[in-house]
């Protein structure tokens, strides 16, 4: 099976390197192409289906084409833009430029993503090693590493000290209060503590899904996306521990990127009300729109009108630029029948979003991977009904629905708040009287 994985990969990269326009995705699919391969061949010899597959695919499809792309200057207009807008911000304190000519000088992002074109406006156009560590696309997969490493880290916490894991607590009833399922046993069988027999354990999941296109071609080519993924999925895994204020803090960092992660905001409040409460469920929110609000509040005042023009009527193809987001998805072939067409795809976007919200009051989420695909199905519909979109764009809500799956505990349904019942137990083998000792 993995050398089949490997196969499929190989081809989908072979296919950008073929019929991709940007030269960026070219250079990544001829690169990520080879390497896949490679992991392929790898996977076919006995014991091969672990790490040296895993190690070739991650070289030949991330730090390969990655290397010779900030070599070559090879990049997607949008790393450009992260590092002009935090040029624009130490000078200026916003990131936008008040009178765009070109669609290259529009800034359609919140002014918290800026902070990823900081390192370069410090770093400035010095020597080579210097212009290589300011690139933006360094820091945003720094930033979306970070936090999938402190979201699994958190999740294991729950189960190591007992606490409520993130897909749902692994408690078994009977026995004292507060003791976890299975214990060391149960976190090794789960990938965590050792390598579980017959696979690479989660570790080796987590390496796959990084060198997977899903996450290696924007991770080259942009990686303006990945940070929002980081964080989203990170401050879902808080909602799902409880932790209400920790839970705010990631969605306040991911709502002053892009304003497409205000959804999110929903979701993990109402996770949090099931699983902690009606007052956790406020705290995170409070602290969301906080944040959010203090690091766009500055930029709304110094330049309110290009903020609007830009963030949110540029994306929504109302701008006086043509945006560039023009895939032929549902919403942008509405769009394209003229002002009619526009309104009633806005309309069904704001009925798929009604449809999500109703469902979150009428059954919420009760753990991580439940709160992470009606946040995933939410992003879905939003993309593919909005006015201008790109398939790309269905890379983030995939991403939060797999790394939901690595994070939650496996056959586990949390206890939700104020019931008191604990997990069902799991069921234990119990050895024959005839295995027993005397």
């Amino acid at each position: 099976m993995w050398s089949v994985g490997w196969f499929a990969a190989a081809g989908w990269a072979g296919v950008f390197a073929l019929v991709a326009g940007p030269a960026p995705h070219r250079v990544w699919g001829a690169c990520a192409a080879v390497g896949y391969l490679c992991a392929a061949g790898a996977a076919l010899r006995p014991r091969g289906c672990g790490r040296p597959s895993v190690g070739l695919a991650l070289a030949g499809a991330v730090a390969v084409p990655l290397l010779v792309l900030l070599v070559c200057g090879g990049a997607q207009s949008e790393v450009g833009v992260i590092e002009r807008s935090g040029v624009l911000t130490l000078r200026q304190a916003h990131p936008y430029l008040t009178a765009p000519r070109t669609v290259a000088e529009v800034t359609p992002y919140l002014p918290g993503m800026a902070v990823f074109g900081l390192p370069g406006a410090v770093l400035g156009d010095g020597a080579r090693p210097q212009r290589l560590m300011g690139d933006a696309r360094l820091w945003c997969a720094a930033a979306f590493l970070g936090c999938v490493w402190a979201a699994l880290r958190e999740a294991r916490r729950g189960r190591a000290h007992g606490g409520p894991a993130p897909g749902g607590a692994g408690w078994r009833s009977g026995g004292s209060a507060g003791r976890p399922a299975e214990g060391a046993a149960g976190r090794a069988r789960d990938g965590w503590a050792g390598r579980p027999a017959g696979g690479t354990g989660r570790r080796g999941a987590v390496g796959t899904f990084v060198a997977s296109p899903v996450v290696a071609l924007p991770l080259c080519v942009s990686g303006v996306d990945l940070p929002l993924t980081g964080l989203l999925f990170l401050a879902l895994v808080y909602a799902a521990r409880r932790r209400p204020v920790a839970a705010g803090l990631a969605l306040a960092a991911a709502c002053s990127l892009k304003w497409t992660a205000w959804p999110a905001v929903a979701v993990a409040v109402a996770l949090l009300a099931h699983r902690g409460g009606a007052g956790a469920a406020v705290r995170a929110g409070a602290v969301a729109v906080g944040g959010t609000v203090a690091v766009v509040l500055p930029s709304a005042v110094l330049a309110p009108g290009p903020l609007v023009a830009q963030v949110f009527a540029f994306p929504t193809g109302r701008g006086p630029w043509e945006t560039p987001a023009a895939s032929p998805l549902p919403g942008r072939l509405l769009a394209d029948l003229g002002p009619g067409g526009w309104y009633a795809a806005v309309a069904l976007l704001a009925t798929g979003g009604l449809a999500v919200a109703v469902s979150l009051l009428v059954r919420p989420p009760s753990g991580l991977v439940p709160a992470a695909d009606r946040l995933a199905a939410g992003l879905c519909a939003a993309f593919l009904l909005a006015p201008a979109g790109r398939f790309g764009y269905l890379a983030l809500p995939v991403a939060l629905a797999v790394l939901a799956r690595l994070a939650a505990d496996r056959g586990t349904a949390g206890p939700t708040h104020g019931t008191g019942v604990p997990a069902p137990p799991r069921p234990r083998t119990v050895p024959s009287p005839a295995c027993r000792t005397p």
